[in-house]
């Protein structure tokens, strides 16, 4: 056995967000934990969380408001007592983020009181979003790396990704079936390593890089999803991909999120003359949720063949939109653009994946000792649609409640002393890196076209046409030639675009954001997409 490629930890958990983070820090007093991260510590979806996180601060709001607010966001299917669950213990999860050090913005009320600075959202009924300025993923994660980094139980391993996941009958260790560990690539050294661990936590977060426009980091590759489908979980809602309305239209800037928190300020959409055109669609107005206003962005581009549609707050003081969104003014100005001055250019792009691996109550998944929180993970708070700031929330409920259950049960998990090396010995070095280069456009390129904001059957079943060739392709490059970064992200993106057309094609009906022409009503009755594996 080669010492260099074996390593054992209690806890296992693959990505370092919100999720990975907070449940390390609390699982870390009690045991030892690896922290498994694609890139550096803090590259992730949720470092460049914009908007805040939902929870009932405020004496005028309620639990049950922020309950109400995320059911009918959720289009109706989402499940009622984990939305009740979340909302519950909102304020105590983010209130053990403060006392961890994060510092959320305040202010002074008539009564000379300091508070909390309470922003509002799209769907939101009440100010309850708490927030960093424009920047609270950057304050969160950069408060929890820190802690993480320095803590002496937890063991953080950067620039390393999961291949697979290790189930215990596939490698003939006796008793339940169970996950015993993981195989990952160390990407310094170039080779594959085996990690065993009692507990292993998926916290990879979503898959939006599975389309053309994406708002999320290039690491968003649907990892942990496909591994868990790969060594046997059920997964559900993958037809539920929420396009952000407002990502900045620039070719320097692609992937550069405007916060739908601008629209809770006050700015206005508009079309490239000037009008606005919310009001033609919605009561809500710029407020309306999500899925409601990707598309009605998307059906004016298309109804006046327009690149794109603009985002004014211009209207407010300029020192108002400073001292609110400071990253986004200065990211603007560097690009020649004044969010005080002028409308922005705007589309839309892929954000959050609202299905994922189906988990119960403590994030534990269909598989013994396999848990799953945060993007990676169905728990039924989104239902058809994610109500904004609901996302961080349920990153921190969720790291909370896994890792309470880890510690309460943990001591019953067998120690497992030896795990088969990973075999490479008859694959070679590509000299064809070039193909996967090839298929990832085409994949992402597709899935825009025909898995977008708007559906229909036939683009769908020519969807997953292409799948099955490109499957086929890498399947066969899977098995012949050494494993790279892109070879993974690209196996797992396949595979859970297969997922996402399959979801879809099974959804006949047009519910949140998922909008087929074929089927353009709702269903009187209706759930969740649930996908098994065979």
């Amino acid at each position: 056995m080669n010492d260099s490629t074996q390593h054992y930890t209690d806890i296992l958990i693959i990505g370092s967000g919100v999720a990975g983070l907070s449940a390390a820090l609390r699982l870390a007093p009690f045991h030892q934990v690896t922290i498994l991260s694609k890139s550096t510590l803090n590259e992730g979806a949720s470092y460049y969380a914009q908007g805040g996180i939902a929870a009932v601060f405020d004496d005028t709001d309620s639990i049950e408001s922020h309950v109400e607010d995320t059911l009918i966001a959720g289009a109706g299917i989402c499940e009622k007592h984990t939305v009740e669950f979340i909302a519950s213990n909102a304020k105590t999860c983010v209130q053990w983020l403060i006392d961890q050090g994060v510092l959320f913005d305040t202010e002074i009320t008539e009564a000379g009181e300091i508070q909390y600075h309470l922003t509002r959202e799209g769907g939101h009924s009440h100010r309850r979003i708490l927030h960093h300025a424009d920047a609270t993923g950057k304050e969160v994660e950069t408060t929890l790396v820190n802690l993480a980094s320095n803590h002496p139980n937890i063991n953080v391993k950067e620039r390393y990704n999961a291949v697979d996941l290790i189930r215990s009958d596939k490698t003939n260790i006796a008793g339940e079936t169970r996950i015993v560990g993981a195989y990952v690539w160390n990407r310094q050294k170039e080779q594959v390593e085996t990690i065993r661990a009692k507990i292993v936590i998926l916290a990879t977060g979503g898959a939006a890089k599975v389309y053309q426009y994406t708002t999320n980091p290039d690491i968003s590759s649907g990892d942990g999803i496909a591994m868990a489908w790969r060594i046997g979980c059920s997964v559900a809602n993958l037809e539920f991909n929420q396009f952000h309305p407002t990502c900045l239209f620039h070719p320097q800037a692609r992937n550069f999120l405007l916060t739908e928190a601008l629209r809770g300020e006050g700015a206005y959409l508009k079309r490239p003359d000037g009008s606005r055109f919310m009001p033609d669609y919605d009561e809500r107005f710029e407020l309306a949720p999500r899925d409601i206003v990707a598309r009605a962005i998307d059906h004016e581009m298309k109804r006046l063949g327009a690149d794109c549609m603009y985002l004014d707050i211009s209207h407010k003081p300029a020192s108002f939109i400073k001292s609110h969104f400071p990253t986004i003014y200065e990211k603007l100005i560097t690009l020649g653009l004044d969010l005080t001055k002028e409308p922005i250019p705007i589309v839309p792009a892929a954000h959050y994946t609202c299905g994922g691996v189906r988990v119960n109550q403590v994030g534990m998944t269909d598989i013994n000792n396999l848990y799953a929180i945060g993007e990676v993970s169905y728990t039924g708070l989104h239902g058809a649609n994610r109500m904004a700031s609901n996302s961080l929330l349920e990153c921190l409920v969720y790291g909370w409640s896994a890792a309470e259950h880890i510690t309460a049960t943990i001591s019953q998990v067998d120690h497992i002393s030896m795990l088969p090396e990973w075999d490479d010995s008859r694959v070679h070095n590509s000299d064809e890196q070039v193909i996967i280069q090839h298929n990832w456009h085409e994949l992402r390129l597709f899935m825009w076209d025909y898995m977008g904001i708007v559906r229909t059957s036939k683009r769908l079943e020519r969807a997953l046409r292409r799948i099955d060739l490109l499957q086929q392709e890498i399947h066969d490059y899977y098995a012949n030639f050494r494993i790279s970064n892109n070879l993974l992200e690209l196996r797992n993106l396949v595979q859970v675009a297969e997922l996402m057309v399959h979801s879809a094609l099974e959804r006949k009906e047009s519910r949140g954001l998922h909008y087929t022409l074929d089927y353009p009503e709702l269903l009187e009755h209706s759930g969740p997409t649930i996908l098994y594996p065979k």
